[in-house]
C-alpha cells in the first residue's frame, strides 16, 4: 500500500504557530516518558498488548506505537471518561471482567491463550466477540459487544491516534488550538494541510473529514 502522506511529519510543527507549549508538553510525555504497569496484571498487560497488535495498524514507516501502557495509566489515574455505560459495570472493572472473558473465550475454542494464536485466528476470534457470539456464562452478565465497541476498541484507537506517527500517517493537520482552522467547508484546505498523494501519484489536499 503506498503512503497517502509519505513527506509529512506532524512533528515538524514543532516550532511553529500550530503548536503551543502545552501542546508541546504533551507529544514529549507521548514519544518520551511511556509509563509502566501500574493497573493491569502482567497477565491483562500482554493480553491487551495481543489485542491491540490486531486492532490497530502497524504504522506503514515502521515502528510500534504504544498503547498498553497508556491505557493503564489512565485507569491507574482514574482518568476516565467520567460516565458508566449503561449496562456495563465501572470502566475499572468492565476492563478487567472483559480482558478475563476474552481469555476464557480463547482457551475453551482453541485451548490457547489468545497471545499465543497466529494472527488469522485472532482475526477470526475477535469478529466473534464484536458480533456478540459468546459464551454468555464466561462474560458473567456483561455484554460482549458494548464491551468491546464500547471499550476496548475506542480505548485502543483513541490511543493510538493520540501519538504522532499515527497521526502522520493520516496526514492530521494539528490541534485546532492556537492556530485555528480557516477553510472548514467540505473540501476546503488550509494552504499548510499535508498533502495527499493519491493511488495515480497526483497530490491533493486532505479532507476535512480527515481530522
Amino acid at each position: 500500500m503506498t503512503e497517502r502522506y509519505p513527506d509529512y511529519d506532524i512533528l515538524d510543527k514543532w516550532s511553529s504557530v500550530s503548536f503551543d507549549d502545552k501542546t508541546r508538553a504533551v507529544l514529549t510525555q507521548r514519544l518520551h516518558a511511556v509509563p509502566g504497569r501500574r493497573f493491569f496484571t502482567q497477565t491483562e498487560w500482554d493480553l491487551l498488548e495481543a489485542l491491540s497488535s490486531r486492532l490497530a495498524p502497524t504504522p506503514e514507516r515502521g515502528g510500534s506505537i504504544p498503547i498498553t501502557p497508556w491505557i493503564d495509566k489512565e485507569l491507574f489515574e482514574g482518568d476516565t471518561e467520567g460516565f458508566r455505560i449503561e449496562g456495563m459495570p465501572p470502566t475499572l472493572e468492565a476492563w478487567r471482567k472483559g480482558l478475563a472473558a476474552i481469555e476464557a473465550e480463547a482457551k475453551a475454542a482453541y485451548v490457547r491463550p489468545f497471545a499465543e494464536l497466529d494472527s488469522e485466528t485472532q482475526d477470526i476470534f475477535l469478529k466473534r466477540i464484536q458480533k456478540g457470539e459468546v459464551d454468555p456464562a464466561l462474560w458473567r452478565g456483561m455484554d460482549a459487544k458494548r464491551f468491546f465497541g464500547d471499550i476496548l476498541l475506542k480505548g485502543v484507537v483513541g490511543v493510538y491516534y493520540a501519538h504522532p506517527q499515527a497521526q502522520s500517517e493520516m496526514g492530521f493537520g494539528g490541534p485546532a488550538s492556537p492556530r485555528g482552522y480557516v477553510r472548514i467547508g467540505l473540501n476546503e484546505h488550509d494552504p499548510w494541510e499535508a498533502r495527499e498523494v493519491r493511488a495515480d501519484g497526483k497530490p491533493r489536499r486532505s479532507g476535512k473529514t480527515q481530522r
